[in-house]
């Protein structure tokens, strides 16, 4: 199975008044277009996770809207505290692994989704960098559970909107 873990798409400047509450802060629109031919490129090239795990965080919410929309299985997006900045990721083990093997993705944030993939992949500071709208397709041979990975995840790619020419 692949974990994907995605960080949001371009969303507005930390701090502007405009969004005094960070968790309401939305993608710009400039932003959300890019990052729907990103998906959409990827999904031309097998980008297909059957379930969605996102923040709670209007962009983390909007950027797993915009990968259901492009995806051939228009995937339900499900919202999970533990995506929140800080949120760590041990719940999610377990519902990837409830999902029966299928492809899932986890959308979040800095620095939070580099964190995650360096423990899914065999530990600290394995230099999976995230940049805005960043996905990284993480490989298990079985579903991890129990909070840990059960085995090692193998890093099969990392994208970027700039790599992909967008």
């Amino acid at each position: 199975m692949f974990i994907y873990l995605a960080r949001h798409a371009w969303a507005g400047d930390f701090g502007d008044p405009q969004w005094p509450d960070d968790s309401l802060r939305e993608l710009t629109p400039e932003g959300a277009e890019r990052y729907a031919q990103m998906v959409e490129t990827l999904a031309g090239r097998g980008f297909a996770p059957r379930r969605i795990a996102t923040s709670p965080y209007a962009r983390c919410l909007q950027t797993a809207e915009i990968i259901s929309r492009c995806t051939e299985h228009s995937p339900p997006v499900e919202v999970h505290d533990a995506l929140a900045p800080g949120g760590g990721y041990a719940g999610l083990l377990e519902w990837s692994a409830a999902c029966g093997g299928e492809d899932v993705c986890w959308v979040g944030h800095n620095p939070d989704m580099e964190l995650v993939a360096s423990a899914l992949v065999g530990g600290r500071g394995a230099g999976v960098r995230f940049a805005k709208g960043a996905i990284a397709a993480i490989r298990f041979d079985t579903p991890p559970g129990g909070g840990e990975p059960s085995t090692a995840g193998r890093l099969y790619w990392h994208v970027t909107a700039k790599s992909l020419g967008l």
